[in-house]
């Protein structure tokens, strides 16, 4: 007699790992270097809500090692949640893609502690929970000979083994009564002080403060969260060597703005804060993202922040192009029907649809809709930028050879409303109505029009490029920025001549660049130092360098579309750097400065005598 299956177990070989220290090692290099300061501050934050009242999380030294291993710095975390038992914690930390919370796509992995913290802290994370009084202990670290991740086995006093130890109640915590945890971050030996920031962490001395108020834009209410600072200075020290109470973005850009508001977007939401200008912008970003930035914004953290110079460049394409220090702005995607939202295994960038945010197509929808305090801001500080019009004579001395720059009139996008000629479109093109028959030309033997070997040759249109009339106005508009007037901060473009935004049509150029301001001091020096005739110095020299910038503008433009030049090509050539290279010649401007201060200088010199 045959044996029943009963079972789906009974056909099924289920898979298993086969070197998994090999796989924690791989997914930890996704990690961002911090990340394991989220993972357990996450835990901790779900073990206080699991208990549904008011908790508190405290990152500090382990201040038991400290005392009995000869001051040895070890961080650890201590938080008053609902706390495991040691059959727990050997069940939950020992099993990959095991977790206390409900798992999800969207929610609780199961991973991120161990694939961050662990592999960071190869010589041990050690975890001490009470649980309804009781305190047991395990230990999860590196075997250095099978390079294997997995947990320390523990001798009993009655010969016994066992993978968690009971711990005597002299080693609790005080913010833990009956239930809570902490974790010990042991690094790469027993004496490493894992209390010193990571290389290349912001804020060394307040590493692990910046790195939660950053990542974190509100916490649940109830919850304190607080982060030792000053460890280098004497414990009596209260007022350098403390504990600061760590509060996420909002409540800071709340209580640092003088507005805020909304803009609905598609599939989003941006949240958007005008900072003070104040002293704080500078004074407190060692613990916090005080100045002008972007992100994304998830479940109450912060993804894919732009700060610093990345920061200013994203803002200017949402809009803000001066006043960007005092501007912050979160995106919040939104997701309707099968869309899904969700983030990478080492959560360190959001996916919708397992794609990447779409921030170009938000950048263009809140530019249009600007908010008026923001567009106030811009104009404010844009009022400020060095007013030099040089485009009237420099599109005067280029009408007459436009033609050789080959600028195309028209741009091929999807759902354009005309249809340009493909071998005109470099040269300008020739629109046609969309209207027209899209049928496509038979030969006589009634074959498709494609050649063989190029099976989607017959799917090509015979009637032109689908394309959108390009932007009447070839030239940009340009603004001259410097530190000296506000309109540009250290940082951006620095040493760089000059920036395009394109989607703005909008040329920055560096006044402060040496190049430019090299010139001017020569021909000061040449012309003798006289006061009177500075500005004209200056606005001579600038207006050649811009007539350079303009026309290599304009002559990449004469590129898009070709063959050879992808748009990552185009890019390139419109970078900062690549519009440094073209004001790095001196001598052809040099001379053109020289012909034009001569007539102008010595008119002057007649006129006066």
């Amino acid at each position: 007699m045959a044996r029943r299956i009963s079972s789906n177990e009974d056909r099924f070989l289920a898979m298993s790992v086969s070197n998994i220290g090999f796989l924690l090692d791989r997914l930890g290099q996704d990690c961002h270097p911090l990340q394991f300061l989220r993972e357990l501050t996450q835990n901790s934050i779900e073990a206080i809500q699991r208990i549904g009242g008011p908790g508190e999380i405290v990152w500090d030294i382990d201040w038991t090692t400290y005392d009995l291993g000869a001051g040895i710095r070890k961080l650890c975390i201590t938080d008053s949640g609902d706390g495991m038992s040691g059959e727990e914690m050997v069940r939950f930390i020992n099993q990959l893609s095991s977790s206390v919370a409900e798992q999800s796509f969207t929610g609780n992995y199961g991973v991120g502690a161990k694939i961050s913290a662990a592999t960071r802290n190869p010589s041990g994370v050690i975890y001490l929970s009470w649980k309804n009084g009781e305190g047991s202990m395990i230990h999860l670290l590196r075997d250095d000979e099978s390079k294997q991740y997995g947990l320390k086995q523990f001798e009993h006093s009655d010969g016994t083994y066992a993978h968690y130890l009971p711990v005597e109640d002299l080693v609790r915590p005080e913010i833990i009564k009956t239930n809570g945890t902490k974790v010990v971050l042991y690094g790469k030996t027993d004496t490493t002080d894992t209390l010193q920031a990571p290389e290349g962490a912001p804020s060394p001395s307040r590493w692990i403060s910046k790195y939660l108020n950053t990542r974190y834009f509100r916490f649940p209410e109830a919850i304190t969260i607080k982060a030792r600072e000053g460890w280098d200075y004497p414990r009596t020290d209260k007022d350098r060597n403390y504990l600061r109470t760590i509060i996420g973005q909002e409540k800071y850009l709340n209580e640092h703005s003088v507005s805020s508001g909304t803009v609905k977007l598609t599939d989003a939401i941006a949240h958007w804060w005008i900072l003070k200008d104040e002293p704080a912008i500078t004074n407190n970003s060692g613990y916090i993202e005080s100045s002008g930035h972007i992100a994304a914004l998830y479940k109450d953290e912060l993804y894919e922040q732009s700060t610093a110079r990345a920061g200013m460049s994203k803002l200017q394409q949402f809009g803000v192009t001066f006043g960007y220090k005092c501007v912050v702005i979160y995106v919040e995607p939104t997701v309707n029907g099968s869309k899904i939202l969700t983030t990478n295994t080492a959560r360190t960038i959001l996916l919708l649809n397992n794609e990447p945010l779409p921030w170009s197509d938000w950048a263009e929808e809140f530019r249009e809709k600007l908010p008026e305090e923001i567009a106030a801001l811009v104009a404010e500080k844009a009022a400020a930028a060095t007013d030099e019009d040089h485009s009237k004579s420099i599109k005067e001395r280029l009408k007459d050879i436009l033609d050789i720059y080959k600028i195309s009139r028209y741009k091929p996008t999807t759902g354009g409303d005309v249809l340009v000629d493909a071998d005109q479109l470099v040269r300008g093109g020739i629109a046609r109505q969309l209207g027209i028959s899209k049928q496509r030309n038979r030969s006589s033997s009634g074959g498709g029009g494609g050649t063989f070997g190029n099976v989607y040759a017959v799917f090509e249109k015979t009637d032109g490029v689908s394309a959108r009339k390009a932007k009447p106005d070839i030239f940009p508009q340009v603004k001259w920025v410097s530190i000296k007037d506000g309109t540009r901060e250290y940082g951006d473009t620095e040493d760089r001549a000059a920036k395009y935004l394109e989607e703005q049509n909008l040329l920055l150029i560096n006044a402060d660049f040496r190049v430019f301001t090299d010139m001017i001091e020569f021909f000061i020096k040449e012309l003798g130092d006289v006061k009177e005739i500075e500005h004209v110095v200056k606005d001579t020299i600038h207006a050649w360098f811009e007539q350079a910038l303009v026309e290599t503008i304009i002559g990449i433009q004469g590129l898009r579309n070709s063959k050879e030049w992808l748009p990552s090509h185009i890019d390139a050539a419109l970078s900062e750097e690549s519009l440094t290279t073209a004001v790095l010649q001196r001598y052809h401007i040099l001379f053109a400065v020289k012909r034009e201060l001569g007539a102008k200088l010595g008119a002057r010199r007649k006129k006066a005598g």
